[in-house]
C-alpha cells in the first residue's frame, strides 16, 4: 500500500492478490504474487515491443514489486529455491525497467571487504546531470533495492535529489547470493557507500544525508556517530536497538530482571522456555527463527539475543554531530523509544509524530507514505538547502 502513490501497485492488484490467496499458505501466497508480476511483466514486454516506452518502464518496476513481495515468508537460512527465482526475476525487471527512464539507469557495485555491494544512482528528475544533494536510502531486516525505491527514491528525485539506493550485509543480494550477514558496525558499510559516492561527478560532497527504514533507524543514526561526512540523518523510526521490546516478552516467562538487561545471558532453562514460546507463535517465529537466524547467520535463539544484543546506540548516541531526525508513528511497537532516543541526542535534532488519525500510525507509515516522505524532505530541504 505504501508504494501506490509512487506506481509500484494500485489498490485493486493488492486486494486481487489477496482474493487470490484466500485462506491458502505461504506457497499460496507466493504464488499469487508471482503469478500478478509475471502479467504485469508480459504487458510490460508488449508495451516495450509497441514502443510504448513509458508504460513500459512502469510495468516493469511495477512487477519488480510484485515479485519483491512474493517470497517474504519464505525466509530462512535453508534459502528455498522459490526465493531465489523471485528475486532474480525481481532484479532483472527492476533493471529493465530503470533502463527505460528517460535518462536509462544501470547497476553499479560499492567495493567492499573482498566483495561489493549492489547500488543504483536515482537521479533528480530533470536534473539527472547537475550537482545535487544526495540521500542515501538504507534499508533494514526484510527490504531490498526495490522496496527502497518506491519507499522513497520516487518522491526524493521528484524533490531534486540524487538517491543512492543499494544492498548491505545481511540485505537482499548480499544476504540471498553472498550469504552475508547483518552487522551492528554500519559504519563500515557507510564509508565504503560515501567513499564511493564521492567518485560520482553529480553528487555535492557536503550534501549527503543517510535515510534509513525500519532497522535503517538502528542503522543510519549508527553510521552517523562515526561517519561524519554525513550532512543529516533520518532515523525512521528512531530505534535505540533491536532487543528492546523483546526484553518485556522475555520478562513475562520469568526471567530474572538482570538477565533482561542483557538477554545474550539468558540461562538454558529460560532460553528452553523462550525458544518452545517462538516457536508456537507464528509470526514470532517467522521474525525471529525463520529471518532473524539467517540474517544474524546463527541457527538458535541464544546466538541470536547475543548477536542482536549488539544493535544498539548506547554509548553512540551523542557522537552523532550532523542534524537528526527521528519519526515515532503512534501505534509502531519499534517507535516506543523514540523520545528516549532524541532526548540522548546532542547535535541539532528534531522528532516528528505520525498518528493514526492521519493514516499514518503504523510502521514506518506504510499507509500513508506520501505524508512521511513529504514532511520528511520539507525538513530536509531545510538542512541541505542551506548550507
Amino acid at each position: 500500500m505504501a508504494y501506490i502513490p509512487y506506481g509500484g501497485a494500485d489498490l485493486g492488484e493488492i486486494l486481487a492478490v489477496g482474493q487470490a490467496v484466500g485462506d491458502g499458505d505461504d506457497s499460496d501466497f507466493y504464488n499469487a504474487w508471482t503469478a500478478a508480476g509475471e502479467r504485469l511483466a508480459e504487458e510490460a514486454t508488449q508495451c516495450q515491443r509497441r514502443r510504448l516506452r513509458s508504460s513500459a518502464r512502469e510495468l516493469f518496476l511495477r512487477a519488480s514489486a510484485f515479485y519483491a513481495t512474493s517470497y517474504r515468508p519464505l525466509f530462512g537460512p535453508q534459502r528455498d529455491p522459490r526465493l531465489l527465482e523471485a528475486f532474480n526475476r525481481q532484479r532483472d525487471l527492476f533493471n529493465a525497467g530503470l533502463a527505460l527512464c528517460n535518462y536509462p539507469l544501470e547497476p553499479m557495485r560499492i567495493p567492499f571487504e573482498g566483495t561489493s555491494m549492489p547500488a543504483w544512482l536515482i537521479p533528480a528528475i530533470g536534473m539527472e546531470q547537475e550537482v545535487r544533494p544526495l540521500i542515501i536510502l538504507n534499508n533494514g531486516y526484510d527490504a531490498t533495492v526495490t522496496d527502497l525505491y518506491f519507499f522513497s527514491a520516487v518522491a526524493a528525485s521528484r524533490r531534486g535529489y540524487h538517491c543512492l539506493i543499494f544492498d548491505g550485509p545481511g540485505q537482499g543480494e548480499m544476504l540471498f547470493e553472498q550469504n552475508m550477514p547483518l552487522r551492528p558496525d554500519w559504519e563500515t558499510v557507510i564509508t565504503a557507500v560515501i567513499d564511493f559516492t564521492l567518485h560520482l561527478p553529480v553528487v555535492a560532497p557536503n550534501r549527503i544525508a543517510i535515510f534509513g527504514e525500519s532497522l535503517g533507524g538502528y542503522l543510519a543514526p549508527r553510521a552517523a556517530s562515526v561517519e561524519h561526512r554525513l550532512a543529516a540523518c533520518i532515523a525512521d523510526p528512531g530505534l535505540w536497538s533491536i532487543v528492546g521490546q523483546f526484553r518485556d516478552f522475555v520478562g513475562k516467562l520469568g526471567a530474572a530482571p538482570d538477565a533482561v538487561n542483557n538477554l545474550g545471558d539468558l540461562d538454558a532453562q529460560t532460553l528452553a522456555r523462550l525458544t518452545q514460546a517462538i516457536a508456537a507463535e507464528p509470526q514470532l517465529k517467522w521474525k525471529i527463527m525463520q529471518r532473524g537466524f539467517w540474517t544474524h547467520g546463527v541457527d538458535n535463539v541464544g546466538d541470536y539475543l547475543r548477536s542482536a544484543e549488539q544493535f544498539t546506540m548506547e554509548g553512540r548516541a551523542g557522537a552523532i554531530a550532523c542534524p537528526t531526525l527521528l519519526t515515532q508513528a503512534e501505534n509502531d511497537p519499534l517507535a516506543r523509544g523514540a523520545q528516549d532516543f532524541f532526548d540522548r541526542l546532542a547535535c541539532p535534532k528534531a522528532l516528528l509524530h505520525f498518528s493514526a488519525a492521519e493514516g499514518a500510525g503504523s510502521h514506518c507509515e506504510m499507509h500513508n507514505r506520501s505524508l512521511l516522505n513529504r514532511r520528511v524532505l520539507d525538513w530536509l530541504d531545510g538542512v541541505l538547502f542551506h548550507l
